[in-house]
């Protein structure tokens, strides 16, 4: 039963059973105000007709001599009058006078008339004489006293609309049986044409049916570009999105996966195998350590990416730039036996977590510290141009592959033509992508095989600004080198 009734239940039925009444509504009050308004006309213009013929008659009646008026010549005139003055079919005339009624069309006259002049006697008492005209039936009548020569009486006027009522009547039933008709087809036609405009709403519940946890490939075919043909679009790009994210997430615990069961197995294979050798069990027991403190640095460094995307994660407070370069060019030289150059270093105050700066570029520098050798020149320096603030760590060392530098700021990521250089996790770069991020900064590289790479990370002078291209630079210290930030080059130092 709910499976037969679904589809008379949705939108689509809801809308256009409302969209049928209001239609019928509006039709039937439509058609009955017209019918209204043609009933009117039609009394407004028989009255008008039998006014004139009464006041014509009055008149005729009202030119004849006094002496000379009695209740033969009043008939007289009527039928007179009657014969060469009323055209209009279904307009018939009576005198009244002395409380007899005549008429000069009495075999015209229509059945309820013709045997029933006491009816028209009636009339002519209850007829108020301020009203233009009294529609009672079908019957329009007009009433008007008639008094000469001491004679009273009347001229009634009465136009029989019983035909023009009855076609107006059948006319009437007729339309509405044909606008019900006609709304009925409408709604049919209605029917499939909105089944075929939703179709893409219900292609998306049945794709949304069909998405699961490990398949989000399903997406909905687009046609048109009406509003649910941006409705299907936004749903396809929130199935890209979800996808990508599941996709992400599913790498990413596989990289966990990966990079955790290494200590463990190292770990574990060495306490299978620990003998009773206090030398060889110290040994060991170092071993395992350097693990557990590899494995409890990755570890913080996943909720640091976490934590990250927090919006009270970062601490901001004021930094003077020139005095935060010195303090991480100093840092950066105990890192390993580099040739260390302080490049450049911006003056003025901005807005940052002093912290979580230091902590992009130490990861930046020692990132180079592993892809150079003892000699190699490992540079750092800074600059301000209006609300954006640059920092810069160059090495001369093997460079990055092309095709390498979109890939490295991913998670677990290394150069696909390198050999490990260190311990860590490859999170080094993603943490310094998402520290930047927060600061509402981005990350730059340029870099060429054998030709070393320059890293530059551009923030806002103020955190809640979105950077701006540097153009003129305040520079300290020495001439700037090849290698350095591509807007640098053409800049003249203080």
């Amino acid at each position: 039963m709910r499976a037969w009734s679904g589809p008379f239940t949705g939108v689509r039925s809801r809308l256009l059973v409302w969209y049928f009444l209001l239609s019928l509504c509006i039709t039937l009050s439509s058609v009955w105000a017209t019918f209204k308004i043609f009933c009117a006309l039609e009394e407004q213009q028989a009255s008008a007709r039998l006014q004139r013929d009464i006041d014509a008659l009055q008149q005729e009646i009202a030119q004849t001599p006094g002496k000379a008026l009695t209740q033969e010549t009043a008939i007289a005139t009527l039928q007179q009058f009657t014969r060469t003055q009323v055209s209009a079919p279904y307009e018939y005339l009576f005198l009244v006078w002395n409380g007899q009624v005549h008429s000069a069309q009495t075999n015209q006259l229509p059945p309820l008339l013709r045997n029933n002049f006491d009816l028209v006697q009636e009339w002519t008492q209850r007829t108020p004489s301020n009203v233009p005209f009294v529609r009672e039936d079908y019957f329009i009548r007009v009433v008007k006293p008639l008094q000469s020569n001491g004679q009273t009486g009347a001229i009634v006027g009465v136009y029989d609309a019983t035909l023009r009522y009855e076609m107006g009547e059948t006319t009437l039933a007729l339309v509405v049986k044909v606008t019900i008709a006609m709304l009925i087809l409408f709604m049919v036609i209605a029917w499939v044409t909105a089944g075929r405009l939703l179709a893409p709403l219900r292609q998306l519940k049945e794709t949304a049916q069909v998405i699961t946890d490990t398949d989000l490939s399903n997406r909905i075919s687009v046609r048109g570009t009406d509003e649910i043909a941006e409705l299907t679009l936004t749903f396809n790009q929130m199935l890209d999105r979800l996808q990508a994210a599941f996709t992400s997430q599913q790498d990413f615990i596989k990289d966990v996966s990966h990079e955790l069961r290494t200590p463990i197995t190292i770990i574990q294979g060495h306490l299978e195998l620990l003998g009773d050798d206090p030398t060889e069990r110290a040994a060991t027991v170092a071993l395992v350590r350097d693990e557990l403190k590899r494995m409890n640095r990755f570890v913080n460094d996943l909720l640091l990416l976490m934590r990250a995307e927090r919006p009270n994660f970062l601490k901001l407070g004021i930094v003077d730039l020139a005095s935060l370069t010195q303090e991480l060019f100093a840092k950066a030289k105990g890192l390993a036996a580099r040739d260390w150059q302080l490049e450049a270093v911006g003056t003025g105050k901005i807005l940052c977590d002093r912290q979580r700066i230091t902590q992009v570029i130490m990861n930046l520098a020692q990132n180079a510290t592993q892809y150079t050798q003892t000699g190699d020149t490992i540079a750092i320096g800074s600059a301000i141009h209006n609300d954006t603030v640059c920092f810069w760590v160059r090495d001369t060392g093997e460079g990055i592959a092309p095709a390498d530098q979109e890939r490295i700021f991913n998670r677990f990521a290394r150069g696909a033509n390198s050999e490990r250089r260190s311990e860590g996790s490859g999170l080094g770069l993603s943490i310094v992508q998402a520290l930047v991020k927060a600061h509402h900064g981005s990350v730059e590289l340029f870099s060429h095989l054998g030709a070393g790479a320059t890293f530059t990370v551009m923030l806002p002078r103020q955190s809640e600004i979105a950077p701006v291209q540097p153009k003129t630079l305040q520079l300290r210290s020495v001439e700037p080198a090849p290698g350095l930030p591509q807007f640098l080059q053409s800049e003249k130092p203080l």
